[in-house]
């Protein structure tokens, strides 16, 4: 047998080598421990994710906002089987901001409305032809003000249909109010506030109650005028933005200007084209002069009453499907008189003509609350007020437009309250009325609950309130004004070497 003999100098190396793996091991698995527990303690707590809301901060409207990009995908029409109306798990859970607050105040701090980061806007003083003196207003004797003075009486906005584009005079009411000391104001509740300094702003509101105009002012008064009063301030209202230093800075990138009613702004639209828009919907508008990157979809303001205290169920409310309106319109409403004859003679179903006259909104508000589903059919425009009076009626929308872009729409999903169906579909031989039968009990009392919780984001208010309507508007504009400043500072790129170091800044 012949023995094997080993080196004392092998030994050693195999000693080492065992030792060198050894404290490798150890070195690699205390650094893989250390890190874990580096991770854990630096982790910060997630923000619950609310399936209604997006999560998007508001705290600093100078820094880009996350943009969220959708991938649409294109899907066979609709089965009974697979509709993907609702998102699950969608139960409400605590915001952060909430969340924060709730902190906040466990700790004794007390926040104040202006410690809050809010959108710094600066409004042009506009003579009051432009605003309250359309509604008849004229400032006191001896006072040397173009507003009223809103501690005592705001100007009243006339009811009935137009008031449902009335979105600029909340908007201008609210930064009336935020200049008023915290004492006096009536709600503490801000997401905007006005600025004297234009150059501390963040956009440039242009207080111009279009809509009124047109609605009041669209049709000569008298036989010797040669235009009417709204292409008048039209004219004026262009000269006189268009020669402010405000404008000229940035080219108009930065200025925010209402135009809700469909039809308002028609010549002025041209030539204000670079400002935010806020309008109802893009039908009448050739998309280089607005579009949903630029500009802001705001709600119409209903016109029937809020559902309050809403004790109805899904067997309470005996009416299947519920459209009343205009059944014959032009350009995309011929949808509505084809969907007519296809449905007319369902049992519970109805589908008829109405307008405001002789009863019509308080029919409509009976109508709707009595109803499980309303038709919001796409009529002159892709929109209309019919779908915000069922939100306030708490009846789920059913939505025929293909070409509808509605409000906030980056922080909401509005298919876990409303039901999307295209028109070619709609227009099928009993495919409406199948699918809309084959939505359960269980099924629509989950979007009749989500339409309770979302339906203050619709409500127009004065004072405003957290959440309402005036302020969504507001959030939806700062939203925009990443975008406004990228605009804004690539029109600057070429400044200096077409005009010369002295006339660059």
């Amino acid at each position: 047998m012949v023995e094997r003999t080993v080196s004392a100098g092998s030994t050693i190396k195999v000693v080492s080598k065992k030792s060198l793996c050894g404290f490798f091991t150890m070195t690699t698995l205390l650094f893989m421990l250390s890190w874990l527990f580096v991770l854990r303690s630096t982790r910060s707590e997630a923000s619950p994710n609310s399936n209604l809301f997006s999560s998007f901060s508001n705290s600093d409207f100078d820094q880009s906002v996350q943009q969220q990009k959708h991938m649409e995908e294109e899907v066979e029409p609709s089965n009974f089987g697979n509709r993907a109306i609702l998102v699950n798990n969608i139960e409400a859970t605590t915001t952060h901001d909430e969340k924060q607050q709730q902190q906040q105040q466990q700790l004794g701090v007390k926040c104040k409305a202006h410690d809050k980061a809010v959108l710094r806007v600066f409004m042009y003083d506009l003579p009051p032809e432009f605003h309250f003196g359309l509604l008849d207003w004229k400032p006191e004797e001896n006072v040397n003000s173009v507003w009223p003075d809103i501690k005592t009486k705001a100007p009243h906005y006339p009811g009935g249909l137009n008031s449902q584009h009335s979105i600029e005079y909340w908007l201008t009411l609210d930064l009336l109010a935020s200049e008023l000391p915290e004492a006096e104001a009536q709600s503490n509740a801000r997401s905007v506030i006005r600025v004297r300094n234009s150059s501390e702003s963040d956009v440039v509101f242009v207080p111009f109650f279009s809509s009124l105009c047109y609605n009041r002012f669209s049709s000569k008064t008298n036989p010797h005028e040669k235009r009417s009063m709204n292409k008048v301030l039209q004219e004026k209202l262009v000269k006189y933005v268009t020669e402010q230093e405000e404008w000229k800075r940035s080219g108009g990138k930065d200025h925010v200007i209402v135009a809700h009613h469909p039809n308002s702004m028609l010549d002025a639209r041209m030539k204000l084209w670079p400002g935010t828009f806020i309008l109802s919907d893009f039908g009448r508008y050739p998309t280089n002069i607005a579009n949903v990157e630029k500009d802001v979809i705001a709600p119409y303001k209903h016109v029937v009453g809020s559902y309050d205290n809403d004790q109805s169920s899904f067997d309470s409310r005996p009416t299947l499907l519920y459209f009343q309106g205009a059944i014959y319109r032009k350009d995309g409403g011929h949808v509505r008189h084809e969907l007519y004859y296809l449905v007319k003679n369902e049992k519970d179903v109805h589908f008829s003509f109405g307008n405001v006259e002789k009863g019509g909104v308080r029919n409509a508000a009976e109508g709707m609350r009595s109803s499980k589903f309303c038709l919001n059919i796409a009529g002159d425009t892709p929109s209309s007020n019919r779908l915000f009076d069922a939100i306030a009626s708490h009846c789920v929308p059913v939505i025929i437009s293909d070409e509808i872009e509605l409000p906030y729409e980056d922080v909401i999903d509005y298919s876990q309250f409303c039901v999307f169906v295209r028109t070619r579909d709609a227009l099928k031989k009993r495919y409406l009325i199948n699918f809309i039968r084959s939505i359960g009990k269980e099924e629509w009392t989950r979007m009749w609950n989500r339409l309770k919780e979302v339906e203050s984001f619709f409500e127009f208010q004065f004072p405003s309130k957290e959440g309402d309507a005036v302020q969504m508007i507001w959030k939806a504009v700062a939203r925009k004004v990443p975008f406004m400043k990228l605009k804004t500072n690539r029109s600057r790129r070429f400044l200096r070497s077409l005009y010369g170091n002295h006339n660059f800044w």
